[in-house]
């Protein structure tokens, strides 16, 4: 008997403890997000010319992978970061969506 009690203060504890947390929320629909202006074919970073400053300002860019990324190009495609071990594929999924790689300066 002393376990049912202990299994239903637990239970009632839980139940609070979840629904406390959505007091004065109200269910929404999910909004779409807005596009994120780097995403634009028109200002990604081009990895073969961004300077230090250009490739910090990618999400997700760090000061360590952006000089590996200038040390080593140049680059024909961007999936060249992965495929000659410049980056991990883990950065190159972060980055990926806001970076390109032109052959010749624009």
């Amino acid at each position: 008997m002393r376990k049912v009690n202990r299994a239903g203060v637990f239970a009632a504890a839980f139940l609070w403890v979840c629904t406390a947390g959505m007091q004065g929320h109200s269910v929404q629909a999910a909004r779409p997000k807005a596009p994120d202006p780097l995403t634009s074919p028109d200002s990604r970073v081009d990895i073969n010319f961004a300077t230090m400053d250009d490739m910090l300002k990618v999400p997700g860019m760090t000061r360590t992978w952006a000089a590996r990324i200038i040390r080593f190009r140049p680059y024909r495609t961007k999936g060249d970061l992965v495929e000659r071990g410049v980056i991990t594929n883990q950065v190159y999924s972060r980055i990926k969506d806001y970076v390109i790689a032109h052959r010749e300066k624009h």
